[in-house]
This record gives structure tokens, C-alpha cells and sequence, in this order.
């Protein structure tokens, strides 16, 4: 017996029903809309996980990791519209688990999705500057300008948030970003190759610093559990479970979107491989949690300074085109949430402004009060990132009300969802003897 299900939890979804929309979106952009979800904040600390396990067993970790992605997206893809009725990640939870399931999964995706943005603002700093371990480093506003009131971090991204975001965010439907998205992911290339570029001068001059094959167990214990803080990473880097369904209901064939998500999946790992790599191979193990902030500092290319001003403005804009993806998800969401009787959210003026201002206004204050939110990101990937891309898609072949599940499917499920948790929980723990133990021995 399938849990009963009424309107809200049918319609608890991160997009309404695919047959209120005219699907005109092509397989490309759908590709362009998925593969700017995965390339987002998560490839700047793609070479950090490099640095804690090593080159091979970091390039062997991302490759599970996205064969783990498409595994449990097409779990998702597989429970959809199978009934007729669900044709969400909301629909198809409240199918297994009803509207508890449903209301869970809306929790994890709006704290995720916060978080995720918040975290965009922060890496956007390189424009204004930022404090990190201790050490300020410049923005290319303050290099180039010097310090003025307007090109504090608060007044430079209020004006980002008001004359960037906000224009993109008020674009009513998530095929309308297909263009922007295709230019972020261009933008996401050239910053690929331009440290690639610098990777390669640096090799033929013999300052390139010295890779590590394998893992550093000097420390013992600790180190062997520190292998595990970089799941979360990884997972939040290539999570896109909640832009599935978005982008699947405008495409002209929703069959193409177990494509569209392979096409994605490797162009992802084709670029965290490379960016690893580089960013390993310039930085050493003074790599950064995120990379960026380590292109502070000039470098011996010719231009040096030039080159990494470019790098750094390619990302953050590349990220500003992001934003309003992830945030489109977070609206519908929310909106689903407080008003799940209304209508179209599209089509009353007046909801779609008051929710947009108030859900950007709320994160701008947010990315302003907290500079630098590190151990909340891998938090965030330990806990709810994990429930969307794992546990719940796991639970609902577990689950199973349709009786379509094989036993391949299971084993499969149940090997995912005990991933998830126990590196979770190990990382989480590895995280807070971390923190709180540096604070102890430092008094």
C-alpha cells in the first residue's frame, strides 16, 4: 500500500506540473543548465581534496563519485511519472513516504540551496578582498582602484545583487537561463585553461610544486580519518538532484534527461580532473580551501598580475551565472512551501517579486555578516547534500511502491545510502575534533 497522498503532497515540488509549461528546452541546454549546477562553488576545493588524498585515489574518488551521482538520478528519473501523478523530486518522495517524506526533502533542499548561495557570495569577495587564516588578501577592486568606501565588500555586492542577480532572477522560467548558463559554462572553461595554461609555464620553468600520489598518514589516526571530510566536498560539488526535474519538464523529449545528465556528469569530471590537477600542481599544500583566494598573490608569468586578475574575475562571474539556477529551485521550493494552494507562482507579479527580494535581500545579509563559512560547507555536505543525493533517492528503491526495483537496484540503494551515512558521520565528527581540538590546544 502506497502512502495516501493529498494535493500538498503531490505538489510539495521544485517545479509545478509539467503540463501547466510548453516544453521547448533542447537536450543542450539542458546539458548547459545541469553541468552549471555541478561546476559551481565546489571546484575551488576540488585541489584541496587532491591534497588530503593524494592524486590517484583523488582522481579514482571523483570517478565513483559521479557514477554514484547517476546511479541515484536515475533512481529519480525511474519513479517519475511512473503513477502519472509525480513528475518532481517532491511528487515522488510524497509517493514513498507521503507528505513527511516530501516536507524532509523541502528542508534539506532549502537549507542546501542557502547555504550554497550564501557560499557563491562569499567566493565572489575576490572582486572586494577577503580575510583568510589570518592573512588579508586584496580583491581586484582594491588592487586596481585602491580602498574606498564603494569597494567594500557590503557596497560592491549590494551593487552585484542589485544590477546582476536580481535581473536574472526575475527571468519567470528556468529555460530562459539556458543562454547564461552556457556562458558561465564557457567562462568555467577559460579559467581551466588559463590555469592550465599557468600550470604548464610553471612546469617548463621548474617552479611547479611536488604533487603526492597517495595520501599523508603522518598523522595517524586522524589522517585516515581526515580522508573522509573530502566525500562531502565532492558530493556537494556534484550534486544536481534538485535541478532534475526543472530542467527535465521543459525539454521537448523528457526522455533525453538520462542523457542530458550523462553529457554533464562527464563534462564535470573532465574539468574538477584538470582544475585539480593544476591547481595541485601551482600550489602545492599551500592549496587553499578555496583555490582562488591562493591567485592573491602575482605570479612569474609575464602579466603576472594581469593573468591572475583575469582568472579570478572569469570565476566570480562565471558564479554569478550560477546563482540564479540554484536559486531558482530555492524560490519554486519555498514557494510550494508556504503557499501550496495558490497559484502559478509565475504568474502572480506580486508573490514572485515579494519572494525573490526577500530571499535575496536575506542572503546578501547572511554572506555579509559571515565572511568565511568553510566548516559550514562541509557540513552542509554531510548532511543535507547527503540526504538529497543519496539517502532519499536510495530510501525510495528501498521503498518501492511501484514494485519496479530489481535486486541489482537494492543492493545498489543500500550500499548508497550506508555510504552516505557512515562517511557523513565520520567526517562530521573529523570535523568538529578538528575544530574544537585546535581551539583546546591553542589555550
Amino acid at each position: 500500500m502506497k502512502p495516501e497522498m493529498n494535493r500538498e503532497s503531490v505538489a510539495l515540488a521544485l517545479l509545478p506540473k509539467s503540463n501547466q509549461i510548453s516544453a521547448t528546452s533542447s537536450i543542450s541546454a539542458a546539458v548547459f543548465n545541469v553541468s552549471t549546477c555541478m561546476i559551481g562553488a565546489g571546484i575551488m576545493s576540488v585541489p584541496a581534496t587532491l591534497k588530503v588524498l593524494g592524486i590517484v585515489p583523488g582522481f579514482l574518488v571523483i570517478l565513483i563519485m559521479a557514477f554514484l551521482m547517476e546511479v541515484t538520478v536515475e533512481f529519480l528519473l525511474r519513479y517519475t511519472n511512473y503513477s502519472g501523478d509525480a513528475n518532481t523530486y517532491g511528487g515522488v518522495m510524497a509517493e514513498s513516504f507521503g507528505k513527511f517524506g516530501s516536507f524532509a526533502l523541502q528542508i534539506c533542499v532549502m537549507i542546501s540551496n542557502l547555504g550554497a548561495l550564501i557560499i557563491y557570495l562569499i567566493i565572489i569577495d575576490v572582486l572586494t578582498g577577503n580575510e583568510s587564516e589570518g592573512v588579508l588578501h586584496l580583491g581586484i577592486l582594491q588592487q586596481c582602484f585602491g580602498f574606498h568606501w564603494w569597494n567594500s565588500r557590503a557596497y560592491s555586492l549590494l551593487f552585484v545583487v542589485i544590477f546582476v542577480m536580481l535581473p536574472l532572477l526575475l527571468l519567470p522560467r528556468v529555460e530562459s537561463l539556458g543562454h547564461a548558463s552556457a556562458v558561465s559554462i564557457l567562462l568555467a572553461v577559460v579559467f581551466v585553461v588559463i590555469s592550465s595554461g599557468m600550470a604548464i609555464y610553471a612546469l617548463i620553468e621548474g617552479q611547479t610544486q611536488q604533487l603526492s600520489l597517495v595520501p599523508d598518514f603522518s598523522d595517524g589516526l586522524l589522517s585516515v580519518f581526515n580522508l573522509f571530510t573530502t566525500i562531502p566536498v565532492l558530493a556537494t560539488a556534484f550534486a544536481c538532484h534538485v535541478t532534475i526535474h526543472p530542467v527535465r519538464a521543459e525539454l521537448e523529449k523528457q526522455s533525453d534527461m538520462s542523457t542530458a545528465v550523462r553529457i554533464s556528469l562527464v563534462l564535470s569530471v573532465v574539468i574538477y580532473l584538470a582544475v585539480g590537477f593544476v591547481g595541485y600542481l601551482l600550489f602545492g599544500d599551500s592549496i587553499m580551501a578555496d583555490m582562488l583566494v591562493n591567485f592573491d598573490q602575482t605570479s612569474n608569468l609575464p602579466g603576472g598580475l594581469m593573468i591572475n586578475a583575469i582568472v579570478r574575475l572569469s570565476y566570480a562571474i562565471h558564479l554569478m551565472l550560477v546563482f540564479p539556477v540554484i536559486f531558482y529551485t530555492l524560490r519554486a521550493n519555498m514557494d510550494e512551501m508556504i503557499f501550496p494552494r495558490k497559484s502559478l507562482l509565475a504568474n502572480d507579479t506580486t508573490r514572485f517579486m515579494s519572494l525573490t527580494c526577500v530571499l535575496l535581500a536575506f542572503i546578501y545579509v547572511v554572506a555579509i555578516a559571515l565572511p568565511n563559512i568553510w566548516y559550514f560547507f562541509q557540513f552542509m555536505g554531510s548532511t543535507t547534500v547527503a540526504c538529497i543525493a543519496f539517502v532519499f533517492p536510495g530510501a525510495i528503491v528501498l521503498r518501492d511502491v511501484h514494485g519496479i526495483s530489481t535486486r541489482k537496484d537494492r543492493v545498489m540503494a543500500i550500499m548508497v545510502v550506508i555510504l552516505a551515512v557512515v562517511t557523513s558521520v565520520i567526517a562530521i565528527s573529523t570535523n568538529l575534533y578538528s575544530l574544537f581540538g585546535n581551539s583546546a590546544s591553542e589555550n
